[in-house]
């Protein structure tokens, strides 16, 4: 709007008030008589309304007018947060670019905005990297501020506002006021030459000290099922952590403490009565554990002995606990082996580390015990989460001993001593539980506010008939036989994959292995772990589709092209390469293909937002399909029948950037990767 057509708009307005004044002295002759009613009336309702529709419509312009002068009183120009040693988070710093303009163009909302810049859906025809729809929020937004503004009218201003920067090369406003936002080729060629030279970069991140507790199988137990999730996904989450650099502590809770213990010992000693002289060959635990059940529930004698040897325990009796200590250790090898085939590292912190604490924790609490009506001697204690759990903390039992709340109380009460970020990887089934805890850990100080607490609760793994993973007669599933058949149906399905592919008997090994549990471990994390998921071998055995076995070929076949022999005979050493090009990007599959590479650091930056692992998932999915559609269109070696003429660089640099994001996001999800399939 130029200041002519605003001058011509006052005009009107002026004339429009005289035309009302003098419709004023007329309808006070009309109200005095002197003159008649309907003659005049029908024009003073019409002068009126046309000078109302005036004044608004100068408003408006008034409006648009000082938001256009906002929009063009223009902010320095943007630098990017590019630090050695981390990665950009695109996403993050076109974030930060949209909230100062808005702060700047809509100063009233600036508190309340926010940026709300996304990936756009597949469903949506557009180049652009990112969209954002925010105006719409801020169109209401404004409106309750008193002024009237269109959502595309606030995007256009957004978009007019925006600061110089190296990352947006364009902005176009779409529909009824989304922002598609293009980031530019030279941005995009810095961050691909950067990823090249230095790797994949972890975001930007504040080290702290985090706990993950994960796994927490029970001594004299098999690992089962049950167990693989909280393993599985707490390993990945505790990789992610790691790769940032936080100081991560993987803790192993284990239930290592209390009754079941008493019926072990005493078990023992009526088996193998010469233990300490002789280390007893306890190779099924699993069944000795069941012989014990079995005489604690059916031969009172037995019970009063096992009762009796707890007592010895929690006294930490040099005898008692030795054999207590010999059972353990028998457990602790049969979990190694297990957790070696998965590769996972753990620190055993289980159950009977915190009991000395809880004595502690019972004597600090004070007068904030309460009795148990319902049951004497029993102490309990409201959370203030009660209204939603409803539901105590029971912390002494009748008989004066303590429970699992007393023990997970002393447990959180240490660990926010040593950290600043805890994690209970645990399933969904605890949620309550949990609530009162970490809720009443914070109400007695024992929790800073500034600590941040994550219970990633999980859901249950079903067979193919939708109901709890067992087996054919109704037991839980072993999870060394469901490693076991793993390797069995991958060795199986890789055979006849692979029979024109010379490997190496080790090559083979590794290949059969990596896939056996990549598959078990990527078919869990595909998934929202809040859901429950089907087990099902031959799913993710497959080839195709969001698999490990896709994903694993995809990551071998950019090896290979790694490894073609026309580089070398080229003369390129793709090292020195990587040290030296600056990498360029013409084709438009090569610019999709880095718009999708320079989104990783921002998906481990949501995971650890939200702590779901299966948006790396979808990220290495995604990432395969896009390399796949540029390895179609665009060819690295390029030839004249079977005779190579040239090998292109940029290509080779851009193949090398993909395999090196690809292997770190696998890794990431704890899945082995292997040079050749």
């Amino acid at each position: 709007m130029d200041s002519n057509q605003m001058f011509q708009y006052e005009e009107r307005c002026r004339r429009a008030e005289k035309e009302v004044a003098a419709l004023m002295d007329e309808l006070s002759d009309i109200q005095s008589g002197r003159v008649e009613h309907a003659a005049k009336s029908a024009k003073l309702g019409e002068a009126v309304a046309s000078q109302k529709r005036l004044q608004f419509q100068l408003l408006q312009l008034e409006q648009a007018i000082e938001q256009e002068s906002k929009a063009k009183a223009t902010l320095p120009r943007y630098v990017v947060k590019d630090v050695a040693g981390a990665s950009v988070n695109v996403i993050d710093t076109l974030r930060d670019i949209f909230t100062l303009t808005i702060a700047s163009v809509f100063p009233k909302c600036a508190k309340e905005a926010d940026a709300l810049i996304s990936v756009p859906s597949g469903k949506l025809q557009t180049d652009a990297m990112y969209q954002s729809n925010t105006a719409m929020k801020l169109s209401a937004l404004l409106k309750r501020h008193g002024e009237k503004l269109n959502p595309r009218a606030v995007a256009t201003a957004i978009v007019e506002g925006l600061p110089a920067n190296d990352v947006i090369e364009k902005c176009e406003v779409a529909g009824p006021g989304f922002i598609n936002i293009h980031v530019g080729g030279a941005f995009l060629e810095a961050q691909m030459t950067k990823l090249v030279r230095s790797g994949p970069l972890p975001p930007p991140t504040t080290p702290l000290d985090v706990i993950v507790d994960l796994s927490s199988p029970n001594i004299a137990k098999e690992m089962h099922v049950g167990h693989l999730r909280s393993t599985i996904i707490g390993d990945s989450i505790a990789r992610m952590l790691e790769y940032v650099g936080h100081r991560v502590q993987r803790i192993n809770h284990v239930g290592d403490w209390g009754t079941p213990f008493g019926m072990l010992i005493t078990l023992l000693k009526e088996e193998y009565p010469n233990y300490k002289q002789e280390s007893p060959s306890i190779s099924d635990l699993q069944a000795f554990y069941k012989r014990a059940k079995g005489r604690f529930d059916q031969d009172a004698d037995f019970k009063t002995k096992a009762y009796e040897e707890v007592v010895k325990l929690q006294a930490r009796e040099p005898e008692v606990t030795e054999a207590w200590q010999l059972i353990c250790e028998v457990s602790r090898q049969e979990f190694k082996q297990i957790y070696k085939r998965l590769d996972i590292e753990l620190e055993e912190k289980g159950e009977s580390f915190y009991q000395e604490m809880m004595q502690t924790v019972v004597a600090d609490l004070g007068d904030k015990l309460e009795d148990d009506e319902t049951a004497p001697g029993r102490k309990i204690a409201w959370a203030s989460c009660k209204k939603s759990t409803r539901l105590p903390l029971i912390l002494v039992k009748s008989d004066g001993g303590f429970t699992y709340d007393t023990s997970d109380l002393a447990c959180l009460r240490y660990r926010a001593s040593q950290a600043q970020w805890l994690i209970y990887v645990v399933d969904s089934g605890q949620s309550a539980h949990f609530q009162n805890v970490f809720s009443f850990g914070r109400d007695v100080g024992w929790v800073p506010e500034s600590t941040r607490i994550d219970h990633v609760g999980f859901g249950v793994v079903l067979g193919p008939d939708g109901k709890r993973f067992k087996t054919r007669s109704g037991d839980t599933v072993r999870l060394k036989d469901l490693l076991n058949e793993g390797v069995e149906r991958a060795t199986q399905a890789l055979a006849a994959r692979t029979s024109n592919v010379a490997l190496s008997p080790e090559e083979a090994h590794a290949m059969i292995e990596a896939v056996a549990y990549g598959c078990i471990k990527y078919s869990d994390l595909s998934h929202n772990r809040i859901n429950d998921y089907v087990f099902a071998y031959e799913k993710m055995l497959q080839d195709k589709g969001n698999t490990a076995v896709y994903m694993l070929y995809a990551n071998a076949r950019i090896r290979s092209i790694l490894r073609h022999p026309a580089i070398a005979e080229a003369g390129i050493d793709l090292d020195e390469l990587c040290k030296t090009h600056p990498l360029k990007l013409t084709h438009p599959k090569e610019l999709k293909l880095a718009r999708c590479l320079a989104r990783f650091p921002e998906t481990v930056d949501q995971i650890l937002k939200d702590l779901l692992p299966h948006h790396l998932c979808d990220y290495v999915y995604e990432l395969s399909n896009v390399f796949t559609e540029y390895y179609s269109a665009c060819y690295t070696i390029q030839k004249e029948g079977d005779k190579v003429v040239a090998v292109d660089k940029n290509r080779l640099l851009l193949n090398h950037a993909t395999g090196q994001v690809m292997d770190k996001s696998l890794k990431l999800l704890g899945i082995r990767t292997v040079d050749r399939m």
